[in-house]
């Protein structure tokens, strides 16, 4: 059930709208960004909301990084035509900046799993054209030391929300990290994070069948250079699928 079905189902309940007026009298929704009493749950208020940068507009056919201006038709950027990714298409919500970095990193680092329904549910409608073309969902996985060290992987937990809205099957071990990489914050340029990655997933033998000829929606939960998610769209590929594009919260911009 999609997030406008869910407020009309909640609307036309009497009894759910006196819950829910409770709730908000003891608990009173708060902006996700600056903590600030707000309308409605998992919501920003509306100074936070204007200094995020949500991409819209014409972006490239490849990559979704964002065009200053429209170029028309189905154009890639630069940076696609000189270095083709491996993944067919990417698209993701907002740039990440200063004013998105404190959502990122809250829900990343900072055990923020309430951001999850409302980052989810704008995800959700960003990205409805991947997410309804796909067959599966599945998220970049995290290596099972750092996993138990982070105690979650935030990709898997936007993953399963994005499934339970669309009904789409989410698979969050189909794809292994099968070694610890470094972080890739750590990297200084975008062909060690290409060399950091290199071989780094792969599809477990007893999921191949069910990947066999699959569209897949890949989700993370930040777009840098797109190294991690190549690496993923490969291994994901040699075990048969036939499409992976990829949806992430935010996305570096550089200028120009």
């Amino acid at each position: 059930m999609n997030a406008d079905a869910r407020t009309s189902r909640l609307q036309s309940n009497p009894a759910r709208r006196m819950g829910r007026a409770l709730l908000d009298i003891f608990f009173p929704p708060l902006c996700m960004s600056c903590r600030k009493r707000v309308a409605e749950p998992h919501a920003l208020c509306p100074a936070c909301w204007s200094v995020i940068s949500f991409i819209a507009g014409a972006v490239c056919a490849k990559c979704g990084t964002p065009f200053e201006s429209d170029p028309g038709g189905e154009t890639l950027c630069g940076p696609c035509h000189a270095n083709p990714h491996s993944f067919d298409r990417a698209r993701s919500l907002f740039k990440y900046d200063d004013a998105s970095k404190g959502l990122i990193l809250g829900l990343k680092h900072g055990d923020r799993l309430d951001h999850v329904p409302g980052l989810a549910s704008w995800l959700g409608r960003t990205g409805a054209e991947l997410l309804n073309s796909a067959d599966i969902i599945v998220p970049v996985p995290l290596h099972r030391w750092r996993l138990w060290k982070r105690r979650y992987n935030q990709a898997a937990v936007l993953a399963d929300q994005l499934s339970r809205w669309s009904g789409k099957p989410h698979t969050p071990w189909l794809l292994e990290r099968t070694r610890p990489t470094p972080s890739q914050g750590e990297m200084i340029s975008a062909k060690a994070r290409r060399r950091n990655v290199l071989g780094a997933f792969k599809v477990p033998s007893k999921f191949r069948e069910n990947l066999c000829r699959k569209k897949v929606l890949l989700v993370d939960d930040v777009f840098t250079t797109g190294a991690t998610l190549d690496a993923c769209a490969r291994a994901l590929k040699r075990a048969g699928a036939a499409r992976v594009e990829v949806l992430t919260l935010a996305r570096v911009v550089r200028p120009g």
